[in-house]
Formats: C-alpha cells, structure tokens, sequence
C-alpha cells in the first residue's frame, strides 16, 4: 500500500468520526500517540513499538485528512532534497 492508498484508507475509515472530533483534539490525540511512542521506544519491546508507530502515522494521516494536506505532496521535499 502506497501513501495516497492509506490516506484514503483512513478517510474511509476514520474520516467522518475524527471531523467530528475536531482538528484541535486531533492533534491531541496525536500528541498522546507520541508520547506512547516515546514510552515505547525508551521502555517497551519491539511488538509495542510497531503498535505505537502505526498509531501515531494513523493520526498523522487522518489529521491530513482533516486540514487538506496530501501527505505525498508534504513528504515530497525529502525526496527533492538531497542531504
């Protein structure tokens, strides 16, 4: 699955509900899925890490969804720009 393939899978999945819940608790839901991560990384195994990693790209994605930005688009400049 491509990126444009999971944003539109978190559209069709989560996009009605998270627009509901609002673009501000959005970001704090992502803002929790980071700190879970951190957690994670500093004191879990590897199981919770990828757990945590797909949680946190899960509201990245869907709060992309929520203020219009394509994700391919955003992560464009790193492919474009070298090192």
């Amino acid at each position: 699955m491509d990126f444009k393939e999971f944003q539109d899978h978190i559209e069709d999945i989560y996009g009605e509900r998270d627009r509901e819940r609002g673009v501000a608790m959005s970001v704090a839901w992502l803002a929790e899925e980071v700190g879970e991560l951190a957690q994670a990384i500093r004191k879990g195994n590897h199981e919770e890490r990828v757990h945590e990693f797909g949680d946190v790209l899960a509201w990245t994605f869907s709060l992309a969804n929520q203020v219009g930005v394509d994700v391919e688009k955003a992560i464009q400049r790193y492919i474009d720009t070298p090192p």
